[in-house]
């Protein structure tokens, strides 16, 4: 069996508790219009251009982004980080894209990971089949669970699928006794509106297992990506999200989990 990832990066801190190694698969069934990572949509390799200057010179590369990989290839690497996930109490994090969009590849992977004791966590958008969760539940310890907008309509016009899914889908992880992070992009006029703001807290606070919220401020550092994909910039701001804003939101969240983060 293999599946089809773009990047794996060691010594994550960012991705779970501890010291991790994050596998970002390739593929998602969302569109969002401040997506920092274009490269993660399409199911499928493709070719960028890389450029460096060196010496004043500008020289262009194709770069493929996206391969197949088994499990036991994974798994080679992920038990050389063995010794670092055990004195960190760390472990993996399947990110992307959309890990349940490969679920048959996630599943396997996450039950080979606990077969060596390693903690498991899966990044996702929440849009995918309940029975797709119903998949990997049993092998994963933690899910870092994105929260964008709940309002049926402007969740589709700025990710391209109604929200309804994603809600029943975290609901039904939370009956399952899992331990959940939420992560709330902030994104001006459109995820940081107090009336979605005040229904994601309202959501959270009915929901159990929400043990930490990371609250993600929008930036326009991905605009060289889409160029270097030939992908057309959707960015919803030619600035990053002001500091003081990201604050404000915090505060209000203040009583909602025992942890609060900006920037995760």
């Amino acid at each position: 069996m293999q599946g089809l990832v773009f990047n794996i990066r060691s010594f994550s801190v960012h991705d779970g508790p501890g010291i991790r190694q994050t596998i970002f698969f390739k593929g998602c069934p969302l569109n969002c219009a401040w997506c920092h990572n274009p490269e993660s949509r399409t199911s499928e390799p493709e070719v960028w251009t890389k450029i460096e200057l060196l010496g004043g010179s500008r020289f262009e590369q194709d770069e493929t982004i996206g391969r197949k990989v088994s499990i036991d290839e994974l798994m080679e690497g992920i038990l050389k980080d063995l010794p670092f996930f055990e004195e960190s109490n760390g472990g993996v994090t399947l990110s992307g894209g959309e890990p349940l969009l490969q679920a048959e590849f996630a599943e396997e992977l996450l039950k080979k990971c606990k077969s060596y004791g390693i903690h498991t966590a899966v990044d996702t958008c929440g849009y995918a089949k309940t029975k797709d969760f119903e998949r990997i539940i049993p092998y994963t310890d933690l899910f870092l669970y994105d929260l964008k907008i709940t309002e049926n309509q402007k969740h589709k016009e700025f990710t391209g699928e109604n929200s309804d899914l994603i809600l029943s889908n975290l609901r039904w992880i939370s009956e399952k006794g899992k331990i959940i992070h939420i992560r709330i992009p902030l994104v001006e006029n459109i995820t940081d509106v107090p009336e979605n703001l005040e229904s994601i807290r309202s959501i959270i606070s009915g929901t159990k297992g929400i043990d930490r919220i990371d609250l993600l401020p929008y930036h326009f550092s991905a605009k060289n990506k889409y160029e270097r994909l030939n992908k057309d910039y959707r960015g919803v701001s030619e600035k990053t999200y002001p500091r003081d804003k990201a604050l404000q939101i915090k505060d209000f969240f203040r009583n909602s989990a025992p942890v609060i983060t900006i920037g995760g």
